[in-house]
């Protein structure tokens, strides 16, 4: 089968693409410009094209198509998307494609869903189940450290996937474990209310066949990571690996060749994942956190760096994301930042926007902030980074918070010294 992917370097498409390849399937795709996967994609001889004109796609269509798989930010009159519609292959985003590879290759599924957590549980139970040769493949919606962000071989058994709830994409499963870390209202322009969005996570546990919500074996204070929220979120993985490794161990008829304590010590070596805390050099780090309680939980891991390596201080870098969500969580945003010496706020990173909403201006979204006297609004330039430089020089730790494009400018300021 000829699968032609539409967004293929991004996080959500990329590790999609690079299993397809791998379980056997012949891959190809676009993007707009070279996402956070490009390179893993070209490594793995997947071709992408960059720039989305729709010659392309038609020079594909004329060789075989015959699954059209796009991601949820192409806008629904895209020229590829239309093309391939008008081809009459099959068409449909990623849940789809991926819920098909998972029945196709007869793989028990361990979904990971939830607003906050969910990358990082993904990635650790990734990381302790490699550590310990259990047959999974997996997809994770970031770029890994230490393995590439998708992965299926010959003989895998479980399928590890972060499962995204925007667009609803995680309703379109039936997980044999399904891993809750924390939910929280987001995403208003698919959940028109928090009961909505409240409602879809019981339809996702209720369409599971296990659920873990809370360990019964692992306690966050058993691990040595920085951040309470990691370290819950440890608690967790470790507890979804030993259900794995129990299960495949009775499939084999064998008892467990390790014992509980081994989970915590592999996952307390966890080397963390792309834009989760993400050290970009000495002091500098980048993390996804765009919501008040991702922002919060990553405020305390920033907390607990501080004091172990010795920081004069903790400079913050945020850019907010999407309009529509600040309508939602401005007032969510009072005491997320509390332990923050410097905030500077940017623009709101726009995209999939409600036309009606007036722009939250940043002096709008900081004024009802508990430590208000410490943010700064800012633009994403020159003296920002000179700024920022001095800083890092003075001993503070400076971390960037965003999902949008913030997080290439503070990677160029520091890769150019």
């Amino acid at each position: 089968m000829n699968i032609y992917i539409s967004g293929i370097t991004g996080t959500g498409m990329g590790p999609l693409a690079l299993m397809a390849r791998q379980a056997g399937f012949t891959v190809c795709g676009s993007d707009l410009n070279k996402g956070a996967i490009y390179d893993e994609l070209i490594r793995a001889g997947i071709e992408v094209c960059i720039g989305q004109d729709g010659e392309f796609l038609r020079e594909k269509l004329a060789e075989g198509v015959d699954w059209f798989c796009y991601t949820s930010a192409l806008p629904d009159d895209h020229v590829e998307l239309t093309l391939a519609r008008g081809a009459g292959v099959k068409v449909t985003k990623r849940d789809d494609l991926t819920a098909f590879l998972v029945e196709k290759l007869g793989l028990k599924m361990v979904a990971v869903a939830g607003t906050h957590g969910k990358t990082t549980t993904t990635a650790m139970i990734v990381w302790a189940a490699m550590k310990l040769g259990l047959p999974i493949s997996y997809l994770v919606g970031t770029t890994l450290g230490f393995a590439q962000s998708g992965s299926y071989h010959k003989g895998d058994k479980y399928f590890v996937y972060e499962a995204d709830e925007y667009d609803r994409n995680f309703l379109k499963y039936h997980p044999w474990i399904a891993v809750v870390p924390a939910v929280s209202y987001d995403h208003p322009d698919i959940y028109p209310t928090r009961e909505d969005y409240r409602l879809a996570f019981e339809q996702f546990k209720a369409q599971s066949e296990r659920v873990i919500e809370d360990s019964s074996r692992y306690r966050p204070d058993d691990f040595r990571l920085a951040g309470e929220a990691r370290r819950r979120d440890a608690s967790l993985a470790a507890e979804a690996v030993l259900q794995v490794a129990q299960d495949e161990a009775k499939g084999r008829g064998e008892k467990l060749s390790f014992d509980g304590s081994r989970l915590v010590e592999i996952l307390d070596e966890f080397p963390g994942v792309g834009r989760r805390f993400e050290k970009i050099k000495e002091g500098v780090y980048s993390d996804y956190a765009h919501h008040p309680e991702e922002i919060a939980a990553t405020m305390d891991v920033v907390k607990d760096e501080k004091r172990l390596h010795g920081y004069k201080g903790v400079v913050v870098v945020y850019q907010p994301h999407q309009n529509t969500r600040q309508h939602e969580v401005r007032e969510g945003y009072k005491d997320a930042f509390m332990g923050a010496d410097k905030i500077f706020w940017l623009p709101t990173y726009l995209t999939r926007e409600n036309p009606n909403l007036a722009v939250l201006t940043p002096e709008e979204l900081t004024k009802g902030l508990s430590n208000r006297e410490v943010a700064e609004t800012a633009e994403a330039n020159e003296v920002l980074a000179d700024k920022l430089k001095q800083y890092v020089l003075q001993g503070y730790l400076v971390i960037l918070m965003t999902a949008g494009p913030a997080d290439g400018w503070l990677r160029s300021v520091f890769d150019r010294d």
